[in-house]
């Protein structure tokens, strides 16, 4: 019986693990996959090098090998799962925890795993590299470290030796995880066999000098690109910008409490009970482990937008026009701005878009986060080059290169933005580093095979498209960091007879809401598509603008009978809300005329853009 019970433990943290494994998957799959391209590692001694350059430079490095495995979510889950049961065994080990209080090991996990998934928006904004396995490696080297601490036998010191062995390597390995792990042998000194009370005060100041006197000693003669301030968190991500966010390391610093508490009431002895008292403390655990699975429900992050984004940003890597369009018809709530420009461009791409723009809602909810973010870290570069804007897309990739480090996202676009403006030796330089990863290799060998046959660009899905958008003088200028904005009013402005670019200086027209820009595209728009069926959205517009003015007689223009019906029942429908406010009116309103022109002129002004 005892034999049964002891393994129930076991068979409850397979489970458990098992279901992580496909909640991550299945719920965060696009997010991991991703993470994987906010990411770089580089087969390659120099980036090596310029990882070490920085304390806690060989956890990143490990971390950045292990996010890569998220090119394919499932693998990198298993990775991280198989590593947290390999973590949960060495807490046990460590600090002797029994069966009966197996409760204790799900705690660590829940909280990496609120690391992860309680990250957000931060995707786009943290430096550090490999940050997402990072705690996990660390964690679990602290304590293999500390596990080693308690094996070493207390002859000559031995064990005050090991302290200073580890102070002065584990630091520049793993920074912030090498100072606990001091911390944890100066804490279980007091509780370990075979020391005596002078042993024990000596590890103790020589915990507390290591943890003061080391940082600042590589601070001083190793490492010049960190601040001395940083030196003792080296290893951590930073969740600061302008200002602090609180709530995001909230999982890191409840860890770090946790370990220090285990190595508080470590015992010498593992506790054992009878058969009723583990039966009664399976019970117990069972609730404990429903309550600690609850809180990780309630903090994981479940901001629909936030995934629908990182779902389109998969699709539109790989010009899947077809799936963006179906994720905008199946929303749930109102989209983001971001999620709106996504699919605008896949209804371009399909040719759909004076038709179907404003069927799959029209909204600006701004994402679930305590962030300033801005469209331009989201999507905000991948539209400036599908677009045609390749000079901004390579800017924006050279700054945020500078400022957050090189992505794989990033010397994506850059290779692209080369190979269109027909710069083959620039592209090269960014595909030669593309080459030493482990799931991008191919990529940059089939953009190698493009430039070595040109004529091949003008087919390829990536290429193609982009090259009758960039019939203009492609200078480069300030956006203000407001991509939305300064696009449209960039194709607005726009002057030219090919038929695709005319559209889009036609949508940036209506965009702006500028009736006397918006008539000479009109007009041109029509001549270019001589007795083609004008879209309704355009019609819309034309039909409302020449109420509104009266100098265009639109019973002249080819537009749809039922064009002039929707507006008179709209201004029928206002008419019955006297005295409302526009916000009253825009929710009373929305249903019934939420997808036409007029709505959006007069109903949906307050778009926030960013």
């Amino acid at each position: 019986m005892r034999e049964k019970l002891k393994y129930g433990p076991l068979a409850g943290i397979l489970i458990a693990l098992v279901g992580i494994g496909i909640c991550l998957v299945v719920y965060e799959g696009d997010y991991l996959w991703n993470a994987q391209e906010q990411n770089l590692f580089l087969y390659d001694r120099h980036f090596l090098e310029e990882m070490m350059v920085k304390p806690a430079g060989g956890l990143s490095w490990i971390g950045a090998w292990l996010t890569q495995f998220f090119y394919h979510p499932w693998l990198g889950v298993t990775i991280l799962c198989l590593w947290w049961a390999a973590l949960m065994a060495l807490t046990a080990k460590v600090f002797r925890i029994p069966c009966k209080w197996a409760f204790l090991l799900f705690i660590p996990v829940a909280l990496l795993l609120l690391a992860i998934v309680g990250v957000d928006y931060w995707i786009y904004y943290l430096k550090l590299r490999g940050f997402l396995f990072m705690p996990t490696i660390g964690w679990t080297l602290a304590l293999a470290l500390t596990w080693g601490y308690t094996g070493v036998p207390q002859r000559r010191y031995m064990r005050l030796f090991y302290v200073l062995v580890v102070a002065l390597a584990a630091y520049p390995l793993m920074g912030w995880y090498g100072l606990a792990a001091l911390v944890l042998m100066g804490t279980l000194s007091w509780r370990l066999d075979g020391m005596t009370q002078l042993e024990k005060v000596v590890a103790t100041i020589l915990v507390l000098l290591a943890v003061v006197g080391v940082p600042l000693f590589c601070y001083r003669y190793v490492y010049h690109e960190t601040n001395v301030a940083d030196m003792w968190f080296a290893g951590l991500p930073v969740f600061t910008m302008t200002e602090h966010y609180d709530g995001y390391d909230y999982p890191y610093i409840l860890l770090a409490v946790y370990y220090l508490a285990l190595a508080c009431c470590y015992r010498k002895r593992p506790l054992d009970s009878g058969v009723r008292r583990i039966m009664v403390w399976s019970a117990l655990q069972g609730a404990l482990c429903a309550l600690l699975a609850w809180g990780v429900y309630t903090y994981w992050y479940k901001d629909s937008n936030f995934h629908q984004e990182m779902a389109m940003k998969r699709s539109l890597e790989l010009c899947d026009w077809d799936a963006i369009i179906q994720r905008a018809q199946h929303l749930n709530e109102e989209p983001t701005r971001a999620m709106m420009m996504v699919k605008n461009l896949a209804l371009f791409r399909q040719g759909r878009l004076g038709d179907e723009m404003s069927l799959y809602g029209n909204g600006s909810l701004h994402g679930n986060t305590k962030l300033p973010i801005r469209m331009m870290q989201v999507v905000g570069k991948s539209l400036y080059y599908h677009y045609g804007l390749v000079n901004y897309c390579y800017r924006w990739c050279m700054e945020d290169g500078v400022e957050y480090g090189w992505r794989v996202e990033t010397l994506k676009l850059m290779a692209r933005c080369s190979i269109i403006n027909g710069e083959y030796q620039l592209a090269r330089k960014y595909l030669t580093l593309l080459r030493q990863t482990r799931y991008h290799k191919e990529w940059a060998e089939q953009q190698e095979q493009l430039i070595s046959h040109p004529q091949q660009l003008k087919k390829d899905p990536a290429y193609a498209p982009v090259f009758p958008l960039m019939g203009y003088d492609n200078s480069l200028n300030s956006d203000l960091s407001i991509a939305e904005s300064f696009l449209m009013n960039h194709l607005a402005r726009i002057n030219t007879k090919q038929p695709q670019l005319q559209e889009l200086s036609l949508w940036g027209a209506i965009w702006t809401k500028n009736i006397s820009m918006f008539w000479p595209k009109f007009f041109q728009y029509l001549s270019l598509h001589p007795g083609q069926r004008i879209p309704l959205y355009y019609q819309e517009v034309a039909y409302l603008y020449g109420q509104l003015e009266g100098q265009v007689d639109t019973r002249r223009l080819p537009l749809d009978e039922g064009v002039a019906l929707t507006y008179q029942r709209f201004t029928e429908r206002v008419q019955q809300y006297p005295g409302m406010s526009e916000q009253y009116l825009s929710e009373a309103l929305k249903n019934e005329f939420g997808q036409t022109f007029y709505y959006d002129y007069f109903l949906n002004r307050d778009q926030q853009l960013y």
